[in-house]
């Protein structure tokens, strides 16, 4: 029979910063708020977190830098 070892794997908030500022994360939001059929208010937001690096590799990627960016973003 094996034994159970329990585990207390911790990060710092350094750590987890680091994680997220590396790999990035994308938080989308879409709300509508209605009352009685008539909108109020529709809030449509995408918020980036990443580092500068890291945003720089996506755009190039995906084709959102303009040329003079695009040669910046080579040389990083």
């Amino acid at each position: 029979m094996a034994a159970i070892q329990k585990s207390v794997d911790s990060s710092s908030l350094a750590e987890v910063i680091d994680r997220i500022l590396d790999k990035g994360v994308v938080i989308d939001l879409w709300a509508r708020v209605s009352l009685v059929g008539i909108e109020l208010l529709t809030i449509d937001a995408r918020i980036v977190i990443a580092s500068v690096d890291t945003w720089l590799r996506y755009a190039k990627a995906v084709g959102l830098l303009k040329d003079e960016q695009h040669h910046f973003a080579e040389e990083t």
